[in-house]
């Protein structure tokens, strides 16, 4: 399969020249938006102000927003347990991403969701879920109707290295490739399914050599080069525009925290963490914004402060709002009745 790359210090990276300095800016927001929310909900969890459980992308932003910037509004995605960077990256308010975490009725799908079910439908976010690899098929379902439609939207399927191994991922993918469908696979290999690190779980060293079976185009980028995932990502969903079926983009990050918030990390050094952490995608998408004078370091230092102050007013919004009534416990809720 082949490798796409761009060293961003010797050339002029893909973002440069494909997105204007405002599209380059807002991304480089959404990417601190998506660290400082995690951030942010990781404190109010051990505060104990958040209950149950999240999974946390803090160190793969680069790979939810480069993929999302070669989309259209009204194309779709489909998202994962660790899904919450797709949600920003797609467009969405982390006020109501809070209050459905809070459990209220401000919440994107009234505090019903929590961390692992958001979905932002009216911004073309079909939603998170906690079965792993439960998205894939959706997002091949959301492609069909795509091409019977004939909408011209485009599915972005997000999915991590764990799921490669499940029957749903080859299943849909077979499908996808037979008919043709609208619909870009993106792997986000962050080296760890729960606590089996890839070496151990997966034959291939690359999941994107997996797209051969299909007859589909695959490749393995740098997950935390924004530029490279987003001309990644943009060439497969022009192709899959085009009527020339899917492809599969393996996207090499990982995930500075533990798998979710029960996890004691105990099967990575901290020297492995700490060199990943090196390779931080927001200090990375920094340094080329001002290496090719799109923002300055003032600039990024308030763009920082606003994102801060946005997390702060968002927190305070999803704790005034109110929980829901429990005269509508059942709402939403659909079952058969025997008479």
């Amino acid at each position: 399969m082949m490798s796409k790359a761009t060293d961003s210090r010797t050339n002029v990276p893909f973002a440069i020249n494909a997105y204007t300095k405002e599209q380059l800016k807002e991304a480089l927001r959404k990417m601190y938006l998506i660290r400082k929310f995690e951030e942010g909900a990781e404190d109010c969890y051990m505060r104990g102000l958040i209950h149950g459980t999240m999974h946390l992308s803090i160190g793969q932003e680069a790979s939810a927003v480069g993929s999302c910037m070669a989309l259209e509004e009204s194309d779709q995605i489909t998202s994962t347990h660790r899904g919450h960077a797709h949600c920003v990256a797609k467009g969405a308010e982390v006020s109501r991403m809070f209050a459905e975490f809070f459990g209220k009725e401000t919440g994107y799908c009234k505090g019903r969701g929590g961390s692992m079910h958001i979905a932002d439908v009216a911004k073309g976010n079909l939603g998170a879920n906690g079965i792993v690899a439960g998205g894939i098929p959706i997002a091949v379902g959301a492609a069909l109707t795509a091409k019977r439609l004939n909408t011209g939207k485009v599915v972005i399927c997000f999915f991590g290295d764990g799921a490669n191994n499940e029957g749903a991922f080859h299943e849909s993918l077979n499908m996808a490739a037979v008919w043709k469908l609208p619909v870009v696979f993106v792997c986000e290999n962050n080296q760890y399914g729960m606590s089996t690190s890839i070496e151990r779980s997966t034959a291939v060293s690359q999941i994107a050599t997996r797209a051969i079976a299909y007859d589909i185009p695959g490749f393995t980028v740098d997950g935390n080069d924004l530029s490279s995932v987003a001309e990644a990502v943009s060439e497969a969903s022009s192709r899959a525009k085009s009527g020339k079926g899917p492809s599969l983009i393996e996207c090499m990050t990982y995930r500075w925290r533990g798998h979710s918030k029960s996890d004691r990390n105990r099967y990575r050094t901290k020297e492995e963490i700490e060199d990943w952490k090196k390779k931080d995608p927001i200090l990375r998408f920094g340094e080329v914004l001002k290496d090719h004078k799109v923002i300055t370091d003032e600039e990024m230092k308030q763009l920082e402060t606003d994102v801060d102050k946005e997390i702060v007013a968002a927190i305070e919004f999803a704790q005034s709002s109110p929980s829901p009534s429990l005269d509508e416990v059942t709402r939403d809720v659909y079952t058969e009745i025997d008479q």
